[in-house]
C-alpha cells in the first residue's frame, strides 16, 4: 500500500504531520517539495481584497489541492 501524508523536516528528521500508526517500523520514500514563491498580487492583476474573496471562494477545493500527490501538476509547463 502506498499513502502519502506531508511533513516537515527538522533537524535531519521527518515530523509527520498526521500519525500513522501502522506505518512504524515501515521503510518509506521522501519526496522533498519546494516551499511556494510568493505570489505577486499586482502582476496577477488583483488587489488584497480580491484574492482574500478568491482564496474564500476557492477553500472548498483546498483539501484536494493541498494533497501531496498534487504537487505533480505544479511541473507541468505553463500555457
Amino acid at each position: 500500500m502506498v499513502k502519502s501524508v506531508e511533513g516537515i523536516c527538522r533537524n535531519g528528521k521527518v515530523e509527520l504531520l498526521e500519525s500513522l500508526a501502522e506505518a512504524e517500523g515501515s521503510r518509506v520514500v521522501v519526496t522533498w517539495v519546494h516551499p511556494a514563491a510568493p505570489v505577486d498580487l499586482r502582476e496577477r492583476g488583483i488587489d488584497e481584497s480580491q484574492a482574500a474573496d478568491l482564496r474564500h471562494r476557492l477553500a472548498p477545493f483546498a483539501e484536494d489541492w493541498d494533497r501531496p500527490e498534487m504537487a505533480a501538476y505544479d511541473e507541468l509547463p505553463t500555457r
